[in-house]
């Protein structure tokens, strides 16, 4: 697997993030789950940023909506994962688990 290949930290929150909102995932909403979840405060750009490289990777899809149905209405561009962002999520997972399999975590973290 080269190096391009592994999912950054925030690009697995953003796709964790889309994964939970199922329909409803676009930039103002994934900034605000993920902000709610980790109490960690994110810049709207970099969510927006973060969207855009993961969709160039191939893991999310996007489409843009209607515009709302009010005077200056503006559409929402809306995103969801991917199989190969579900299997990308799974594969970042996976190595978390197998690092921490047979290691007594926060014992271990305690003793510090």
């Amino acid at each position: 697997m080269s190096k391009g290949d592994y999912l950054g930290e925030f690009e697995q929150m953003v796709l964790l993030a889309l994964l939970r909102l199922k329909d409803n995932a676009y930039g103002v909403t994934v900034r605000r789950e993920i902000q709610s979840r980790t109490g960690r405060q994110v810049a709207i750009g970099a969510v927006y940023a973060c969207l855009e490289r993961l969709e160039r990777k191939g893991h999310v899809t996007s489409s843009v909506s209607e515009p709302e149905p009010v005077p200056g209405g503006r559409s929402k561009k809306y995103f969801s994962l991917t199989r190969s962002g579900a299997e990308a999520l799974k594969r970042a997972r996976d190595m978390v688990r197998r690092m921490t399999d047979g290691v007594a975590v926060d014992a271990e973290l305690d003793a510090i």
